[in-house]
């Protein structure tokens, strides 16, 4: 007899013939069955009834944010048991385990179609499934929030999404909506500045940084409690996409962070991230300038530096996007012993609005059965029946308490496991109202600001100008320009003149403000911990040592070096970048000694937006390529945005007929390396060339060349 084994239940893709889905093998799906060739079509058909209506049922309602989303399978393994003294949680404390992971990455305002590149934060949602239950890390790549309270998020979801007249802008919070709701909340100011960095042009999701956001508690065996915020920190450091280069990728490669997750995986490049957390002692909550609950602040890592605990390796994809991504269902109350929650209201609020929505997109409370969202930790309970229910459970008992099951399943107590809440004091009188440490709302933007390089004031300032310039409301920009003025006069002058708005004076008072209470707090607050600024903020000061997974196009045609080539591609994969052979046609370019290689892509299928930096070898070829306009356009953009170039041998003169500026000339008319542009006149200067090439791409921009006259690209 036939074991009737999951396995045999479920197609793996593999199966000769076609079945309905109660496994009929079905004789013909190309013709409904009807009355006649031409009658009308039977009601007994239950193929056809069944094809149509699966069809029909075949999307659940994308989220309302994060619709559009990218996920990857892994593990997670902390490097010591240091973390003892804090938590309980096993997959913290316990370096022999590897805790299987799902992370979903994820834009906040697009819908599930829009680009991947758009200006926005990206969601960073971890799915640990520990041997305790599963938790969920949901967070986003950004450590603040819009509010402080749960209670405006729909306010604040409907002013950033499409306007409701006529559902536009796609993606974009440059729009009077959204920016007449911020001009009213200045508790947003802190995000906004985050929001208009450069951290909201990821050029890889293996290249950002992932928050927590809010402070939870960790619990430890005696059942003491120490605040924690929880980081992601990228082995590969954190880069960016210039705005210019965004733009452009949304119609050249509207997949492109998507499309680089899967294609790091599949090629054997794991994505990794280091967790690391920020502890704060309970007694010392409120040694700060800033209250350790408010979901709009940072602790400065100055003042409390982050500790790395372990590593989560990202190394498989889903083998299916909707059945794993799109039902991949997370929710910050899925904790475990170990983990707890803090009063942060903005965290109470996603407690009930993430359970919620779950249970709105499943048309069930059975979601935790599908696979990707199932916990590797057994499941009992007393819970039955309802739509989708997956688990077939024996036995006739499902209540507790209960005799004639044995007791059984019954409740584990603290020593046995059991999640025991941890036991906070709570009193006060009911009110709608916030702590007087919520009320400061300009000083961390401002700490923010502070923090950047001077490259990242200048992109910033451009993003207001993109962003409020976009605002039809003249009304609008003046209210933003004057809630600007409490973090920085000078950059409120600049966006002021940027966007057709009278510069200010000073610091203007803006509505919604408790000034009285901000000066009453400095006063109180004064021998707090606090800093003015925070290096940590800066993505100038990420890591730049390495060129690993760095995509470098190579612009050849017949005629190239042969030498040359090779030996530059065998380096670059050496030191773990991926070069691409990019030519007028697909096919087999010769060289000039009559070897042959593919190319890989063509200035029709792709662009210099999608590439990390570009490599030009010597030969014959650049006579053609000198006369090829998309060549020429290819590097004109390529050191328009920053990127290193290198050219050798006769591919120097490529470069000098592009129009790049600023570019150094020696006494004979040669290129001198400068601004990440690299150059070798002779095959024999090819080791230091490669050095030096290295080093110009591993520093991701050359921000320098913005200084000069743009080129046109």
């Amino acid at each position: 007899m036939e074991s009737n084994a999951e396995e045999k239940k479920t197609g793996n893709g593999n199966e000769e013939f076609l079945t309905t889905n109660q496994g009929v093998r079905v004789d013909h799906t190309d013709d409904s069955l009807k009355a006649g060739t031409s009658g009308p079509v039977a009601m007994e058909d239950f193929h056809f009834r069944e094809k149509l209506m699966h069809f029909d049922h075949e999307r659940i309602p994308e989220r309302v944010v994060h619709a559009r989303g990218s996920g990857a399978y892994g593990h997670f393994r902390v490097f010591d048991n240091s973390m003892v003294r804090y938590t309980k949680a096993k997959f913290l404390t316990d370096p022999s385990l590897s805790t299987d992971v799902f992370v979903r990455f994820s834009t906040v305002v697009g819908f599930r179609g829009s680009a991947d590149t758009v200006r926005d934060v990206r969601g960073f949602a971890t799915k640990f499934y520990t041997v305790d239950g599963n938790f969920d890390l949901v967070g986003n790549n950004m450590p603040v929030f819009f509010i402080q309270d749960a209670i405006k998020f729909p306010d604040l979801v409907h002013a950033i999404k499409p306007e409701p007249a006529h559902e536009m802008p796609q993606a974009s919070a440059a729009h009077d909506n959204f920016w007449d709701f911020i001009s009213m909340m200045p508790e947003s100011m802190h995000m906004i500045m985050w929001v208009l960095s450069d951290r909201a042009l990821p050029r890889s999701y293996a290249m950002m940084e992932g928050f927590g956001v809010h402070t939870f508690r960790l619990i430890n065996d005696e059942g003491k409690a120490t605040f924690v915020k929880f980081h992601w920190k990228p082995i590969l450091g954190m880069h960016s996409l210039v705005w210019d280069e965004v733009q452009k990728i949304a119609g050249f490669d509207p997949d492109f962070n998507r499309r680089d997750l899967w294609e790091r995986i599949e090629e054997g490049n794991p994505v990794e991230f280091d967790l690391g957390v920020q502890l704060v002692d309970e007694d010392q909550e409120h040694a700060f300038t800033f209250d350790l609950l408010d979901a709009t602040k940072i602790i400065p890592e100055e003042l409390v530096p982050v500790k790395i605990i372990g590593r989560m390796t990202l190394d498989r994809n889903p083998e299916n996007f909707f059945a794993e991504t799109e039902q991949a269902a997370f929710h910050p109350g899925h904790i475990v012993p170990g983990i707890d929650f803090t009063n942060d209201p903005l965290l109470q609020g996603r407690l009930f609005s993430y359970l919620d929505t779950q249970i709105n997109r499943f048309g069930s409370a059975n979601f935790s059965e599908v696979p990707v969202n199932r916990p590797r930790a057994v499941v009992a309970n007393n819970q039955r029946d309802g739509f989708m229910r997956q688990t077939v459970n024996k036995g006739n008992i499902n209540y507790f308490p209960n005799t004639l099951g044995g007791g059984n399943p019954h409740p584990a107590s603290f020593s046995d496991g059991g999640f025991i809440h941890h036991r906070d004091r709570v009193e006060g009188v009911v009110s709608r109202s916030r702590t007087p440490g919520f009320k400061d709302f300009f000083t961390q933007a401002a700490l923010f600001y502070n923090s950047l390089a001077p490259v990242e004031k200048k992109h910033l300032l451009a993003a207001f100008h993109f962003e409020l310039g976009k605002v039809n409301s003249m009304e609008v920009r003046q209210n933003m320009v004057a809630m600007i003025t409490n973090v920085d006069l000078d950059l409120a002058k600049q966006v002021a003149k940027g966007i057709g708005i009278g510069e200010p004076d000073g610091m203007i008072k803006v509505k919604g403000v408790d000034y009285e209470a901000i000066e009453q707090l400095s006063v109180e607050w004064k021998d707090r911990k606090k800093v003015t600024q925070s290096p940590a903020l800066s993505m100038e000061n990420t890591i730049k040592d390495n060129i690993r997974t760095r995509k470098v196009a190579i612009l050849v045609e017949d005629g190239y070096n042969q030498t040359e080539l090779l030996e530059m591609i065998d380096f670059l994969k050496q030191e773990g970048a991926k070069p691409v052979i990019i030519s007028k046609i697909h096919g087999m370019r010769k060289s000039s000694d009559n070897n042959e290689i593919k190319t890989d892509k063509t200035y029709i299928t792709t662009a210099s937006v999608v590439y990390d930096a570009l490599y030009i070898p010597g030969g014959s070829h650049i006579e053609k390529l000198i006369q090829h306009g998309n060549a020429i356009h290819f590097i004109n953009e390529t050191f328009r945005h920053c990127k290193a170039i290198g050219a050798t041998s006769e591919g120097v003169n490529l470069l000098r007929s592009s129009q790049i500026k600023g570019i150094n000339l020696d006494e004979s008319g040669n290129i001198t390396n400068s601004e990440g542009v690299v150059t070798i006149s002779e095959t024999s200067g090819l080791e230091k060339f490669k050095e030096e090439f290295k080093t110009a791409i591993a520093m991701h921009r050359h921000w320098v060349r913005e200084e000069k006259e743009n080129v046109p690209a």
